[in-house]
């Protein structure tokens, strides 16, 4: 079941099922999954009815698929291993089952994708309360927003509008993080090289996330200037 068919051979099977109810009602489902279960290990990749019943899913939650950005085999999938359990063939309605299951998973997936770890933990809901998808910290163009420690009110200054006053609170700016991080144990003239490196790339692009996602596809310049990849 896990060889996606062509896009005519979905159409074709959406036509036959149209002529076809069996699979389609709750009692269909249920028969067939217990015809599948009684035939023993490899009855699901030989039986053609089997094979229908999956482009049929597919077709049925094709729309959960776009909704959660999900590929519609792949929400199919999740479909076919809910079908194997005892639980879904025995169930009073096993689409409905099914349905629940599925829509369970997409969530899981789209959750799991957004906090950048595994639709294991995701389904235990306790573990994830009040956590919000992962966010770069560099993808805040105002800082600002993100939190309000980041907020500066500068005192107004006559030297705030030229050239000169940008360009002395700059050195300042850059002199303060090379004391920094040569106070954490970095040598001083590769701290001042990196600095002046990230400074210029900054000033040459157009935004800061921009300039992060520069930097951090850059593997030149720290073999240029000795710095492991860690």
């Amino acid at each position: 079941m896990d060889e996606h068919t062509s896009s005519a051979s979905d159409e074709a099977a959406r036509q036959d099922g149209s002529t076809s109810s069996g699979f389609q009602s709750p009692e269909g489902l249920r028969a067939l999954l217990i015809r599948l279960h009684e035939s023993g290990p490899g009855a699901w990749r030989g039986n053609r009815e089997a094979a229908e019943l999956m482009r049929f899913t597919a077709a049925k939650y094709r729309r959960f698929a776009r909704k959660y950005g999900l590929d519609a085999w792949a929400v199919a999938s999740a479909a076919f291993e809910v079908m194997l359990a005892p639980s879904t063939r025995n169930a009073a309605n096993p689409w409905a089952v099914v349905t629940h299951a599925v829509r369970i998973t997409c969530l899981a997936e789209t959750r799991a994708a957004g906090m950048l770890t595994s639709t294991s933990k995701v389904r235990h809901t306790s573990k994830i309360a009040g956590f919000h998808d992962a966010i770069r910290f560099a993808e805040r163009e105002h800082l600002a927003d993100y939190h309000p420690a980041f907020a500066v009110d500068p005192a107004p200054d006559e030297e705030d509008d030229s050239d000169n006053g940008d360009r002395a609170r700059v050195t300042t700016a850059l002199s303060d993080t090379v004391g920094l991080l040569v106070s954490t144990g970095w040598d001083a003239a590769l701290v001042a090289a990196c600095v002046e490196h990230v400074a210029n790339r900054l000033a040459d692009l157009p935004s800061r996330a921009r300039a992060v996602e520069v930097l951090r596809r850059d593997h030149a310049t720290p073999e240029l200037l000795g710095i492991p990849p860690r």
